[in-house]
């Protein structure tokens, strides 16, 4: 069996998403967000699933960095998963940088939102700031294609756009899903993001595990090592020897 990992095009945007959607509902962590993103939202109404479709087309036409994936049996062409990836090539100032929040949420919605997403965008700031690195948002696969290597061959692909890029691949994963990135090679960070029990309405907090992937070209050293060296650019032309 083959998967290959390829751009999703604009008439996937439907299909690609039913993967999210349905990832999401199979999986504990996934499930609150989607509570917490779309309160009282059907998330598979087709009314919904239209606008969604029409609001990420819109969106694909605007950005310069993000950049979505499928995981694609090549023997019957199904669409098992997808990945959405923001790579950020150069550096960024403060503004660019700025954590916009919740704005499609009101009131207690939008604090409740904020405060699950705005410690993703402080963990990001706190170990990346404006360095040029891979963040990757979301790897899904569809609960009915488990088992059909969908979601290694997106793991693993972050390897080769770490190496295409020269660039690490940062992830923040689940504790469900923790063990897929050990098993395709991401360093765990010591850092992890704490979900207090209040603000998901479960019985106990929920720890979030965060793992990076370094090129080659660092020459085996750890994020940390390449973090106390002050992030080399190891796509300049002499940043092989001074490693």
């Amino acid at each position: 069996m083959v998967v290959a990992v390829l751009p999703a095009l604009i008439p996937d945007i439907r299909r690609v998403y039913e993967s999210y959607f349905t990832a999401f509902k199979g999986e504990r962590m996934g499930e609150i967000m989607l509570q917490i993103l779309f309160p009282g939202i059907d998330t598979d109404a087709p009314d919904f699933r239209a606008a969604h479709a029409k609001g990420t087309l819109e969106y694909w036409h605007t950005s310069d960095t993000q950049y979505t994936y499928k995981a694609v049996d090549m023997a019957d062409g199904e669409i098992l998963g997808m990945g959405l990836v923001d790579i950020y090539v150069r550096e960024r100032s403060e503004e660019e940088r700025r954590n916009h929040g919740v704005p499609w949420l009101e009131g207690e919605q939008r604090e409740r939102a904020e405060k699950v997403l705005n410690p993703l965008h402080e963990m990001r700031e706190q170990l990346f700031g404006g360095k040029p690195y891979i963040y990757a948002h979301v790897i899904a696969v569809d609960p009915k294609h488990q088992g059909r290597k969908g979601g290694m061959a997106l793991a693993k692909y972050g390897f080769e756009m770490s190496e295409r890029c020269q660039l690490p691949v940062y992830f923040e994963a689940s504790p469900s899903s923790i063990g897929l990135y050990t098993k395709a090679g991401y360093e765990v960070l010591k850092e992890t993001i704490v979900h207090k029990a209040e603000t998901l309405g479960t019985e106990e907090d929920v720890v979030v595990p965060l793992v990076v992937r370094m090129p080659s070209s660092a020459n085996g050293m750890s994020f940390y090592e390449w973090k106390e060296k002050g992030y080399p650019n190891f796509n300049a032309p002499s940043a092989k020897t001074k490693l």
